[in-house]
């Protein structure tokens, strides 16, 4: 059943798993989309007011919803906007809002000839999720590029505008991901060079099919292109009919580790600013023995990338979790190293 106002919709009894790219999510009672930013605050305030439970829904590409769904009220973020001052000295300030499809906001910087979003092209999701997660890919993260993030800060009631260095930003965190209950994201604006080259080259992957030199810059174009290629072969760009794309991206963070002796012999590794060695999550699965394919029930393992954990069809949460639980298990039994989970669990756990 649903009900519609100017700039919301509820419904009632939906299946969760509708609004995930993994296609995995029980029952919720209710759901509220919203298309302007007060109602997305008015929305929160009047079920935080009840004492009812919220989950905040963005692009639904980095979270796993139990089967025993959401028992209360979910919104599902669907604002539009985007803002954008620019000039020649200090680049474009671009102000987005949380409910813009982040791939479109991608294709739009390249376009206008915005540089620095470009090796994050065909990342699913949507704008408002990218500060949380610390989005990133092929050796570049939103941190590098956002200003400030507007929040509705849900202790205080009240509106907010954080900058980015109060954001606490490390690999595939930030503060709104440490507490999630405290911050909904209203807007994200983001500090973006001008030109029509890319940022530099960090990733050797990406430099090598650019035949280029890492470190060195290449039209934003091509960099897209080469990326969704990348992307497309390790089956992490959305395509209905194809099952290795029916998850929540790269189910594990590559490890932190906090010096080199800890990296397994023959393993990958990236010296970080603080002096810690981040390794390759998809390394340690492979060598640990988990093979492409494998499969608990309709939970799998992309046949393409050991990273991804796929729903062939009708895999449920506990299928997809205790396929999880098998990786982590086969990577710590081999190597000591606890791998960590990416996506949000919501009424799951690993």
């Amino acid at each position: 059943m649903s009900t519609q106002h100017p700039q919301t919709t509820v419904t009632e009894d939906l299946r969760l798993a509708d609004f995930t790219t993994l296609r995995i999510g029980g029952p919720a009672d209710r759901l509220i989309e919203v298309t302007s930013e007060q109602d997305l605050i008015d929305a929160i305030h009047e079920a935080d007011a009840a004492a009812q439970p919220v989950l905040l829904l963005s692009g639904g590409s980095n979270v796993v919803i139990g089967d025993e769904g959401f028992r209360g009220t979910v919104i599902k973020i669907a604002t539009r906007g985007i803002r954008v001052d620019a000039d020649a000295c200090s680049g474009a300030m671009v102000h987005v809002q949380a409910g813009e499809d982040w791939d479109a906001v991608v294709q739009r910087a390249i376009a206008d000839e915005w540089s620095g979003l470009e090796s994050m092209s065909g990342i699913p999701g949507l704008a408002g999720s990218t500060p949380v997660q610390n989005v990133g890919a092929y050796g570049h993260e939103v941190a590098e590029s956002i200003a400030s993030v507007r929040v509705w800060d849900r202790v205080d009631n009240a509106v907010r505008t954080i900058f980015a260095a109060d954001c606490g930003f490390t690999y595939r965190n930030s503060r709104f991901k440490e507490d999630p209950s405290r911050y909904a994201v209203l807007e994200v604006a983001f500090q973006l060079p001008l030109g029509n080259l890319s940022a530099p080259i960090g990733y050797a992957e990406l430099a090598r099919v650019l035949d280029v030199e890492p470190g060195s810059r290449a039209p934003m174009t091509e960099v897209r292109e080469a990326v969704l290629g990348l992307r497309r072969s390790k089956g992490m760009v959305l395509n209905e009919s194809d099952h290795d794309t029916w998850s929540a991206g790269s189910f594990f963070t590559n490890p932190m580790l906090d010096t080199t002796a800890e990296v397994p012999a023959g393993a990958p590794q990236w010296p970080q600013p603080d002096g810690r060695v981040k390794t390759s999550a998809a390394w340690l699965i492979e060598h640990a023995g988990v093979d492409k394919g494998f499969a608990i029930g309709d939970a799998a393992v992309s046949s393409k990338h050991t990273l991804a954990l796929t729903n062939r069809g009708n895999a449920t949460s506990k299928e997809l979790l205790a396929l999880a639980t098998h990786v982590r298990n086969q990577v710590h039994q081999a190597f000591g190293i606890t791998l960590v989970n990416e996506p949000v669990l919501v009424n799951c756990s690993l």
